[in-house]
């Protein structure tokens, strides 16, 4: 087993001189593709540990809140129904997750999400919920790799959370230019 590039120091015998990963999370306004918000951390921090700083550069209100695995937990959902009113949180359980002892009595959404992957399905679940609706974040992930690169140029952190801004600004000037439209068209 080896760690970030230590394959390479072991195959090549040369020492790595950078090892650092970086996390970019990124929050999307659906209707608009505009990046509402963003945070570039190190990768020992945990993904529901960043969601306060996120939402508090949302300006507006928030109809659902979309993530992937990372986010599930009450930590984030609590964070979330603080803020906001009626927001549908749609976050997959992991596929360990059991229901709360309570789930009988008063099923939290958790549980009501649990309860409907063991009846329906992972995937049954996720058509009910609308979870697809998140490869649009990994859309919008991948076009920042492509068009900035997948490594950032600074080498100091402020400095490359200062960078992951000024890209993200950059894609939402692209974002207001213009988005291709598409329609369906039906054979006769």
């Amino acid at each position: 087993m080896f760690g970030a590039g230590e394959w390479q120091e072991t195959k090549h015998g040369t020492k790595k001189k950078r090892r650092k990963w970086r996390k970019l999370h990124l929050g999307l306004d659906l209707e608009s593709g505009i990046i509402v918000c963003c945070d570039l951390t190190e990768d020992t921090v945990g993904d529901p540990t960043v969601v306060p700083d996120l939402l508090d550069q949302i300006e507006g209100s928030v109809a659902t809140f979309l993530g992937d695995g990372a986010y599930d937990g009450a930590a984030t959902r609590q964070e979330i129904a603080v803020r906001y009113d009626c927001v549908e949180v749609i976050v997959p359980p992991p596929k360990t997750a059991v229901p709360s002892p309570e789930a009988e009595t008063a099923p939290t959404a958790r549980d009501r999400d649990i309860l409907a992957i063991e009846k329906h399905g992972r995937m049954g679940w996720q058509k009910q919920t609308g979870y697809g609706r998140r490869s649009r974040g990994e859309t919008l992930m991948g076009r920042y790799k492509q068009i900035f690169g997948t490594a950032l140029k600074s080498r100091e952190f402020e400095n490359q959370k200062t960078e992951a801004r000024i890209n993200v600004s950059v894609l939402n000037t692209m974002a207001a230019l213009g988005r291709a439209t598409f329609e369906r068209i039906i054979a006769t």
